[in-house]
């Protein structure tokens, strides 16, 4: 019995204490989200606010400070340049818009006035596509004019149309719109070795 009981333990061990060995030397990376807020093409850099929630309907970009990443040198390894935006949230009950402040090196939050609203607007709408060339119209508009801004969020499948404090009035577009969504695998901080475009792959795609 005792003899048994040795074989079965030594063949046991045969087959677990290399793939255990194996494990402790394999040397996993680490993968961060979140949204662009800032991209160098030149020097292959980007720049995101961490994505803290893991509910894809519904994100938490609230993670300080933003985080820089080197792209991969491998153009097999990196996916669609990123679009840039500074908007984190955008709460259409409390009508507040938060955005990120390069200046401050934060959030802040602007409690806008409601021009107009247009629910469950998909994103091949009208509203939104130009019906002859099918191509995306382009957002966020700014009407200096009526001083208004309009923004689609398609997560949310909202247009709306506001306008804010003359203080803010003057921010460039991007500051109202939503930079892409970013997945990044690396292994060294800051230097990606994997670099996806989340908002822009179609992972269903054959």
């Amino acid at each position: 019995m005792r003899t048994a009981t040795y074989i079965l333990l030594k063949i046991l061990a045969t087959i677990f204490f290399p793939a255990v060995l194996l494990m402790g030397c394999n040397d996993f990376g680490q993968v961060d989200q979140g949204r662009t807020i800032a991209f160098d093409k030149a020097n292959k850099t980007v720049t995101i606010i961490r994505n803290k929630s893991f509910d894809p309907k519904n994100p938490d970009y609230s993670v300080l400070p933003p985080v820089n990443y080197r792209l991969p040198d491998d153009p097999a390894e990196t996916g669609p340049e990123p679009k840039v935006g500074r908007r984190m949230n955008f709460d259409i009950d409390k009508k507040e818009i938060t955005l990120f402040d390069p200046a401050a090196n934060g959030f802040v939050t602007i409690h806008y006035t409601l021009v107009d609203q247009k629910d469950n607007v998909d994103s091949t709408d009208p509203l939104l596509c130009d019906p002859v060339t099918k191509k995306q119209k382009p957002f966020p508009l700014i009407d200096e004019a009526t001083k208004t801004i309009t923004v689609y969020s398609k997560r949310q499948k909202v247009l709306v149309t506001f306008t804010v404090p003359d203080e803010y009035a003057g921010y460039s577009p991007d500051t109202w719109d939503s930079g892409d969504e970013v997945r990044i695998y690396y292994k060294e901080a800051g230097r990606a070795k994997r670099f996806m475009n989340v908002s822009k792959t179609d992972i269903y795609k054959k």
